[in-house]
């Protein structure tokens, strides 16, 4: 049996479910292959390059403006991470609705949520569109009745009043099949998978390192939401297709590849938030694209195309 070989991963942008309205719009998970010992070395480099009195070094330091050189320096082609380290991006807007869409379980599913990604916001209004998104959310969130959340009868209502506001157009269309997919939102909250973008992220990490048959073995940053049930459902699910040997969950400070992780995983949430908002830096967008995920869940095309991999060209974002 082939041994399995470990990654270290970190994430950055979690707020759990909750997927709209929080304070980041978009989810990094960075995931690196890497030895304790050259991992301890590149700690030390970034702490030579961006000094820093605090104890645990982390990605908030580097992404201080006055340490861009060495953000750069890590980033780069020079840096021990350059093709040893790999980032799943997720657009929130767009993983929620990609979800959200489900309802309807058709094949122009993924066709769908991208119309309502770039036309909903436009053809109902910043102000309506929001709020459907987040008592939808809200409603998703709660659906084994845990916390206030939004009631079944009050998001079916602002989905009638959207329908009704914009009849003719595409996202309009899209609303009405929602609101008359109603009698199906039981079941469907049921068997929804988890809107928590941390899990088909660590599912995409074991994917990609394991493209050529091998076995993976996850160390992770402690999470609460990753309880031992959770893990075994990750390691049975098949969409990791058996390459996820194991998980483990480790505190960052006894672990340098956590810190590693983290490291990346800040700067490129940051780095792809602001391309996704129209204020990024085209330097720090490039050399952030050899690391990204051909398959990262993106909605937007003209930020997708500056943030695509070079090497394995563009790939039409999957929901995982």
């Amino acid at each position: 049996m082939t041994q399995p070989f470990e990654i270290a991963c970190d994430e950055s942008g979690s707020e759990g479910e909750k997927l709209i309205g929080g304070n980041t719009v978009v989810f990094a998970h960075a995931s690196i292959r890497l030895d304790i010992e050259s991992a301890a070395d590149c700690i030390q480099e970034v702490r030579n390059r961006a000094p820093s009195p605090t104890t645990e070094y982390k990605s908030g330091v580097i992404r201080r403006k006055k340490h861009l050189n060495a953000l750069k320096w890590l980033l780069g082609p020079s840096s021990p991470l350059h093709g040893n380290a790999h980032v799943y991006l997720i657009d929130k807007t767009f993983f929620a609705i990609s979800r959200f869409i489900d309802l309807l379980a058709d094949q122009d599913s993924r066709a769908m949520a991208g119309t309502l990604y770039r036309e909903g916001e436009h053809t109902f209004g910043p102000d309506r569109w929001n709020a459907f998104l987040e008592s939808f959310n809200d409603l998703m969130r709660t659906k084994n009745g845990r916390g206030p959340g939004a009631s079944v009868d009050s998001v079916f209502k602002r989905i009638d009043t959207l329908r009704r506001a914009a009849p003719r157009s595409r996202a309009g269309e899209i609303m009405n099949l929602l609101w008359e997919s109603r009698s199906d939102i039981d079941s469907f909250r049921a068997r929804l998978p988890t809107l928590n973008p941390l899990f088909p992220a660590i599912i995409q990490a074991a994917v990609y390192w394991g493209e050529a048959g091998k076995p993976v073995s996850v160390v992770h940053d402690r999470q609460t939401l990753l309880t031992q049930e959770r893990i075994d459902e990750l390691k049975e699910t098949r969409a990791a297709e058996g390459r996820l040997a194991g998980l483990r969950l480790v505190d960052s400070r006894l672990d340098p590849r956590i810190q590693v992780a983290d490291l990346l995983a800040g700067p490129a949430r940051k780095i792809a938030e602001d391309e996704l908002t129209h204020q990024g830096d085209a330097e720090l967008t490039a050399l952030l694209r050899p690391y990204v995920d051909a398959f990262s869940v993106w909605g937007d095309d003209r930020s997708w195309s500056l943030l695509a991999p070079p090497t394995r060209g563009w790939a039409a974002p999957a929901v995982g």
